[in-house]
């Protein structure tokens, strides 16, 4: 009898400690939390909120479990409106962009439009941006250009998949180095061919990206050097080659109309989303004519009162064509072009023809402006010491025409431009004249656009 009572007493002693040291345990971990909330609670009983009354009754109650939540979720609730009402608020708090994305395909489009708030703040109006250089392939607007052609070119049976067929391109990078991240992730080769006077880093990049590049003299667009010309030939000697797998394909961005769409169906509509169709004018320069076309074409229809403009780096015959119907520059006649290049250290936008994705637009653009090399170089260093903002030089050149257009606009504005890469691959050329950022040299927004009114 005294041997049970003895078992029994060890059993309930033994019990009795595992509970004790549960019970430490666990008051251990839920004694902060029950600190920080009580403490909580006698503050907000001294500082209540503005029209609230204070209260002597505290509820203290664990919530360590609720750690375990994502903070953005919603709480759960018994009441089935209130739990309608939050899986709305959710849906809005969460939108479509947040979800998972197919490849890197699936991180093209849906760019932030940014205000500029430096630009906005001097002019009194205000100066959006699409943040085109987040796109994430080739971190460029021809991102949505590369796939739009490659897309197209499918379905039509022009290229296929992992068949050794290589898509053939002329361009002075950024095409090129979206046509390679996207060829490589949909299973195709890319050979790209170049003027040789372009930043050494873009062609860099391009190698990286496993392209075949090649680095041709600038020559006249007459000439069959010239490196759009050369890609042509390269993509017609690749299929007539019957030792050579699969075919070549020339994806001729300046006259493919699958560019001017990809904005017509992506930059456009979604730009009218962002705004909520309350914008006064857009401004882009134009190379292919791609962005500016397909934008216009969207948005018009939709904000009639809407003005394009057309920005223009110098040397480009663009800005005459728009202004006053003739392709002209001050260093060359129309039709005669025998010079290197645009006369400018811009890259990316300005030429001396008309497009066929230009063309499709045209008649949309309501103005121009023409925008010098210095002008350009001193607003990339006007948005890094001001906005923290390191852009490519058409991403410049659109920035001071975004400007300029602003002020003739008048106070209380909203024009939308593009920021179409990052000064990253500029280093070499671009920034190597732009000058240092800062100290003497910190520049005014009115030795960029001249005198205006700020007041």
């Amino acid at each position: 009898m005294d041997h049970h009572v003895q078992e029994h007493s060890r059993f309930y002693v033994g019990l009795a400690f595992a509970a004790g040291v549960l019970l430490t345990l666990g008051y251990k971990d839920l004694y902060p939390d029950l600190e920080r909330r009580f403490r909580l609670a006698i503050k907000s009983s001294r500082f209540p909120l503005a029209g609230s009354e204070p209260s002597t009754h505290i509820n203290l109650t664990d919530h360590t479990r609720d750690r375990r939540r994502s903070s953005v979720l919603p709480p759960a609730t018994s009441n089935p409106s209130t739990s309608q009402n939050q899986q709305q608020q959710f849906k809005d708090f969460v939108p479509s962009t947040y979800e998972i994305r197919e490849g890197i395909e699936g991180a093209i489009g849906n760019t932030p439009l940014i205000k500029i708030k430096s630009l906005s703040d001097a002019t009194g109006c205000e100066i959006l941006a699409k943040a085109e250089f987040l796109n994430g392939a080739g971190n460029s607007p021809k991102d949505r250009v590369a796939l739009s052609m490659i897309k197209l070119a499918e379905e039509e049976g022009l290229l296929t998949p992992h068949s050794g067929d290589m898509v053939y391109e002329g361009t002075v990078g950024s095409t090129g180095i979206s046509l390679a991240a996207i060829c490589r992730a949909k299973g195709y080769l890319a050979h790209i061919c170049m003027p040789n006077d372009q930043a050494r880093e873009k062609s860099d990049l391009l190698l990286k990206l496993g392209a075949v590049v090649e680095r041709v003299p600038p020559a006249p667009i007459v000439s069959p050097q010239q490196f759009v010309n050369l890609a042509r030939q390269r993509a017609l000697d690749h299929t007539s080659d019957p030792s050579r797998p699969g075919r070549g394909f020339f994806a001729d961005q300046f006259e493919n109309t699958a560019n001017y769409l990809a904005h017509y169906e992506g930059t456009g509509p979604e730009i009218y989303a962002q705004t909520g169709g309350r914008m006064d004018a857009f401004v882009a320069g134009a190379g292919t004519g791609g962005t500016i076309s397909g934008v216009s074409l969207f948005l018009k229809p939709r904000v009639p009162q809407l003005r394009v403009v057309l920005a223009d780096p110098q040397g480009s015959g663009l800005y005459n064509k728009i202004r006053h119907g003739v392709m002209f520059s001050e260093t060359e006649r129309e039709g005669t072009r025998r010079r290197a290049q645009v006369d400018s250290i811009v890259e990316g936008i300005g030429v001396n023809r008309v497009t066929a994705n230009f063309e499709a637009g045209r008649e949309l653009v309501d103005d121009a402006v023409k925008v010098t090399d210095e002008q350009a170089m001193r607003m990339g260093r006007w948005l890094v010491e001001n906005d923290g903002l390191f852009v490519g030089s058409s991403s410049c050149v659109n920035m001071v025409a975004a400007v300029k257009t602003a002020l003739s606009l008048g106070k209380g504005s909203t024009v939308v431009t593009i920021i179409c890469d990052s000064g990253i691959r500029h280093l070499s050329k671009f920034w190597k004249f732009a000058g240092e950022v800062g100290g003497d040299n910190e520049v005014t927004l009115e030795s960029i656009v001249g005198d205006f009114d700020r007041a």
